[in-house]
C-alpha cells in the first residue's frame, strides 16, 4: 500500500535527491588506483604506487576504530616527490598509521580535481578553518559554490591604478600615512604591542563592502577574543573569518592563508571592495619553512629555505585592484619582528614587496601611547597618488617637527635645551604635546578622513614649510 503521508512536494524533493545520488554513482570510475605507505618520518609520509600531481590531495587509510567496521581516512596533500616516491603531509595529526597503509587519490586523480573550497555570499558572518569547514555552529556549507584555491595571475598592466584614498578610521593613518584602495600594507611589530587591537579598529571602521580575516598561526584563544571583543557583532556581519591557529599542521596554516586570499579574490571578482586582514604573514612564512625543511630543502637565510621567499610575493601579489571599474582588495598583513628586529629576513622581504609599512613601537606601547605607531619609521608608498599636495606637505611638516623633537629629546629631558638658538626646534618643542595627542586614539573612537584632516590642520597651526603657510590658526 503506497505511503499517502508524503505530499507531492515531499515526493519531488526525495526524487530529486535520489536522482542526484544516481548521477554521482554514474560518474564514479569503474576502478580506483591506490598506492601504499613505505615511510613516515616526522611530518612527512612517503608513498609509492600512484601518480598524483603536486599540490593535490590523497586519503591515507588508517586502522578501524573498533566501534564499527569502517576504516578511517586521513587527508593529506602532495608536497613533493622524488622519482616514483611521493611526499605527503597530513592536514591533521595522524594516529595509528601502519606500514603499507593504502593511499587513495582524492577525486578522479586529475590535477586540481579534488581540492575545492566554499566561496560566496553565504559565507558572510561565518568562521571557517583552513579546509573551508565551519568552526561555528551555524550549519553546513554544502550549498555554497566551490572553487579551487589556485587562480590565474592578473596581468599587471590590466590592474586599475591606486587613486582613491580609503578611510580606515585611524587618525594617524588617515592623515599621515594615507592608504589607497587596493594597496597592500604591512603592520610591523614585536609581540604584545597592539597589532591585533589596531587590526580590529580597522576592521570595524574601514569603509569596505566585505572583510576577510585570516588568523594564521596565532594562539587559539585569540580567535574567539578577536571575533567577540575586537571584531564585534557588527564587524562579523560583513566578514568571513578563516582561522588556522598555531596548533594546526603547517599545511593547514599555509592553506588557511591561501584560502582567505581566495575568498577575497572571489568577492573582488563580484565587483566588491574588500578589506583583507591577515595575522600574520610571518606565521605563514614559518609554516612554509617547516614544510620545506621536512622534505629536505636546504636552509638559507637564518634557517629559511629559498621557497619561503618565493611564496611570500606569490601570496601578496594576489591582492590589489582588479581591472578598471572592477572590485579591489585592500590588504593589511601583520609582520612579527622577532626581538623587535626590523632587519629580520621575513620583515625585510615583506617590506620590499608591500606598498608601505606601519611600524609599531614597543617604547610607545610601554609608555601607554596607543596606537603605538612610530610615524618616523612608517611610510605609505602611494600617499602622493591618493592625497592632495597640501595634505602631503602637512604630513611632511608634522613628521619634520616630530623628528626634530625626538632627536633632541635627551637634551630636553636633562634641561640642557635652551630656547632661542634654533627657532624650528623651539616650534617643535612648543607643539609637541599637540603632536603626541594627535597620534593617540581610543579603541572605541573612530576618526574619519574629514575629521583627521581637520585635526591635522588644528595641530599644525601656522606652520611654515618653505614659502607656504600650512594649517589653520594655532
Amino acid at each position: 500500500m503506497p505511503n499517502t503521508s508524503l505530499t507531492c512536494p515531499h515526493q519531488r524533493h526525495w526524487q530529486q535527491a535520489l536522482n542526484a545520488v544516481a548521477q554521482r554513482l554514474v560518474n564514479l570510475p569503474s576502478q580506483r588506483i591506490s598506492g601504499r605507505v613505505v615511510r613516515a618520518t616526522g611530518m612527512v609520509i612517503e608513498a609509492v604506487g600512484i601518480q598524483v600531481a603536486l599540490g593535490d590531495g590523497c586519503l591515507i587509510e588508517l586502522p578501524k576504530n573498533g566501534i564499527d567496521d569502517r576504516a578511517n581516512y586521513a587527508e593529506a596533500q602532495v608536497v613533493g616527490f622524488s622519482g616514483e616516491r611521493l611526499y605527503l603531509m597530513p592536514l591533521a595529526e595522524v594516529n595509528g598509521l601502519i606500514p603499507g597503509a593504502k593511499v587513495l587519490p582524492l577525486g578522479d586523480g586529475a590535477p586540481g580535481s579534488a581540492r575545492r573550497f566554499p566561496l560566496g555570499q553565504t559565507l558572510l558572518g561565518r568562521v571557517l578553518d583552513g579546509n573551508g569547514a565551519p568552526l561555528d555552529d551555524l550549519g553546513s556549507l554544502d550549498e555554497a559554490p566551490r572553487a579551487p584555491l589556485a587562480t590565474p595571475q592578473l596581468n599587471p598592466l590590466s590592474r586599475a591604478p591606486i587613486e582613491q584614498q580609503i578611510d580606515v578610521g585611524i587618525r594617524a593613518i588617515n592623515a599621515l600615512l594615507c592608504v589607497g584602495r587596493g594597496q597592500r600594507m604591512g603592520l610591523f611589530a614585536g609581540s604584545g604591542v597592539g597589532k591585533s587591537v589596531l587590526l580590529g579598529m580597522m576592521a570595524r571602521y574601514t569603509q569596505a563592502d566585505v572583510i576577510v580575516v585570516g588568523l594564521i598561526g596565532e594562539r587559539g584563544r585569540e580567535v574567539q577574543d578577536f571575533i567577540d571583543n575586537i571584531l564585534g557583532k557588527e564587524g562579523l556581519r560583513r566578514s568571513v573569518v578563516v582561522a588556522a591557529p598555531a596548533d594546526t599542521s603547517p599545511l593547514q596554516r599555509l592553506q588557511g592563508a591561501a584560502y582567505a586570499t581566495r575568498l577575497a579574490e572571489g568577492f573582488r571578482d563580484e565587483g566588491k571592495n574588500v578589506l583583507l586582514i591577515m595575522d600574520s604573514l610571518t606565521r605563514y612564512a614559518m609554516a612554509q619553512r617547516e614544510i620545506a625543511l621536512a622534505i629536505g630543502e636546504p636552509p638559507a637565510t637564518k634557517g629559511y629555505p629559498p621557497s619561503v621567499f618565493a611564496k611570500l610575493p606569490s601570496l601578496v601579489e594576489r591582492a590589489g585592484n582588479a581591472g578598471v571599474g572592477g572590485g579591489s582588495i585592500t590588504a593589511f598583513y601583520t609582520v612579527l619582528t622577532e626581538g623587535d628586529d626590523q632587519q629580520d629576513p621575513i620583515a625585510d622581504s615583506a617590506r620590499a614587496i608591500l606598498d608601505g609599512h606601519v611600524v609599531l613601537s614597543r617604547t610607545l606601547a610601554e609608555a601607554g601611547h596607543y596606537p603605538a605607531i612610530d610615524i618616523e619609521a612608517s611610510i605609505s608608498r602611494v600617499m602622493n597618488a591618493v592625497a592632495d599636495d597640501n595634505q602631503c606637505r602637512q604630513a611632511q611638516a608634522f613628521k619634520g617637527m616630530l623628528s626634530r623633537y625626538q632627536r633632541n629629546r635627551d637634551l630636553i629631558s636633562v634641561g640642557a635645551y635652551q630656547p632661542g638658538h634654533d627657532p624650528r626646534l623651539d616650534e617643535a618643542v612648543r607643539r609637541y604635546p599637540k603632536l603626541e595627542a594627535f597620534l593617540q586614539q581610543r579603541t572605541d573612537e573612530c576618526s574619519n578622513l574629514e575629521q583627521s584632516r581637520q585635526a591635522l590642520n588644528t595641530v599644525l597651526g601656522n606652520t611654515v614649510l618653505g614659502n607656504t603657510v600650512l594649517g589653520g590658526s594655532s
